[in-house]
């Protein structure tokens, strides 16, 4: 009988040092509903797909990886590419809003204001989207106070207009296309045409709908300007092979807003790294994801640029390129 006692005792001591070991637990974790318990699901809505945003999405998920982040183990990734229509891009934000994903990244202007149009909840991550103030996702850069938060790829333009300087000392009409669609893009030839003045430059513009525009306008635009100044605009990079083409046919050389144009065949930029600017936009992820509200932080920008230059497209247009550049760009060839 005494055994017996002894069994149900050890037994009930055993079983009670388990509940308390299962206890602890959940309270380390902080809940059965925390990140360490719970598949984060993160929809990504890109607009088109280019090198620059490939590259912003790849650095996005590679900066959740560096922080203990996988997809397939604690988080789910849904990539969705709108392929250049806007419309597409807000049936991919309503979607993910139905499928309940704990946060959205969108990637370019359009797809960040279908994904705020679409949700005022969930967490929303932007990145590649110029000024987030004017496309309405934000009320300031220091202090969001919305639902979103992440990067902007503001374009140094200054930086730019002195590369034109150096690279094309005689131009004085600075030719601008793009898509009047984006918000961001007539931003940026804004900007342009208030800095153009304090280098001594006329800005043309050429306003285009869509890809099927671009042969036409540029025509009539290249018989205008000494150059042409490609902004982030996502259908002119989408199209970047195609305008440098005609550009060389033109001897009118590109200066770009951002690597992945002059690898297309631009002449030069001095611009961002979207890679870095997608790691940075996935560092932030990882702060929402762990607790951080969007409302309470900034959208914050790149301060180091990059000096790239093409010297095949140089070569094709006879332009010298001064050792200065040469000595501190990194130089690359051809054109896709």
């Amino acid at each position: 009988m005494v055994g017996k006692n002894i069994f149900k005792i050890t037994t009930l001591i055993v079983l009670l040092a388990s509940f308390l070991m299962v206890s602890c637990s959940k309270v380390k974790s902080g809940s059965s509903n925390s990140t360490q318990d719970k598949i984060v699901k993160i929809g990504i809505s890109q607009l088109v797909e280019h090198p620059a945003l490939d590259s912003a999405r790849k650095g996005f998920i590679d900066a959740l990886k560096s922080k203990g982040f996988k997809d397939g183990n604690n988080i789910e990734i849904d990539f969705q590419n709108a392929q250049g229509d806007i419309p597409t891009s807000q049936t991919i934000a309503q979607n993910f809003v139905s499928e309940k994903k704990d946060m959205i990244l969108a990637i370019a202007t359009p797809a960040a204001q279908a994904a705020f149009n679409a949700t005022k909840d969930i967490p929303i991550l932007i990145t590649a989207v110029t000024d987030p103030v004017s496309a309405g996702l934000v009320k300031s850069m220091e202090k969001s106070e919305t639902n979103v938060t992440g990067t902007s790829d503001a374009a140094p333009i200054e930086k730019q207009f002195e590369l034109i300087k150096k690279l094309v000392p005689n131009a004085k009409k600075v030719g601008i296309l793009y898509n009047t669609s984006e918000s961001n893009s007539e931003v940026q030839a804004e900007q342009a045409k208030k800095i153009a003045p304090d280098f001594g430059f006329e800005i043309v513009t050429s306003g285009i709908t869509n890809v099927n525009d671009i042969s036409q306008a540029l025509e009539a635009l290249l018989k205008k300007v000494d150059v042409l100044y490609a902004p982030t605009d996502n259908v002119i990079a989408s199209s970047m092979a195609l305008i440098s083409s005609k550009c060389v046919e033109a001897k009118i050389p590109v200066i770009a807003a951002e690597a992945g144009m002059v690898n297309s065949g631009a002449l030069a930029t001095e611009g961002i790294d979207y890679y870095n600017l997608g790691f940075q936009t996935g560092l932030a992820a990882v702060e929402v994801i762990n607790g951080k509200r969007p409302q309470d932080m900034p959208v914050t920008t790149l301060k180091d640029t990059k000096l790239i230059i093409n010297t095949e497209t140089a070569d094709k247009l006879g332009i010298t390129i001064p050792q200065e550049l040469k000595d501190k760009a990194e130089l690359v060839k051809g054109g896709k």
